[in-house]
């Protein structure tokens, strides 16, 4: 399995992937960005490892309307969700190692113990409405 590109032409799509019962793993970058142009090869890789997931590109230039909102600090930025809570959001290291030991270990908590590291900080209970993805794309 590959990662999806979001596209103006794919975005039901796209929403109906979302609202599956699997690990969504989005990237939001740009395409003047040189790291994330060099990160996508690893987004890809990552995205074969992890065929049971949903891995997903975002240019948040060309999807302003969508994600125009997030604070993206640096890239890559990685937003981690499954089924309604954000399990992460936030800049990774363009390291195909450390973000593939995030997934991991996202992937193999409850729903229980996702949805308590959500409720554990102030920022995690923001990002549980600003950037669920699921809401972003409806």
């Amino acid at each position: 399995m590959h990662s999806t590109t979001l596209q103006a032409d794919n975005r039901a799509e796209v929403a109906a992937a979302l609202a599956q019962d699997r690990l969504i793993v989005a990237c939001l970058c740009a395409a003047w960005c040189g790291t994330c142009s060099s990160y996508r090869a690893t987004f890809e890789e990552l995205a074969m490892k992890h065929p049971e997931k949903y891995f997903l590109w975002v240019d948040i230039e060309d999807h302003a309307d969508v994600v125009g909102d997030l604070d993206v600090e640096n890239f890559p930025t990685l937003l981690i969700q499954r089924h309604e809570t954000v399990a992460f959001f936030g800049t990774m290291v363009p390291d195909p190692n450390v973000a593939n030991r995030l997934i991991e270990t996202l992937a193999a908590e409850s729903e229980a113990e996702l949805a308590k590291l959500a409720q554990s900080t102030a920022e995690r209970r923001q990002w549980q409405s600003d950037c669920n993805l699921r809401t972003l794309l409806a």
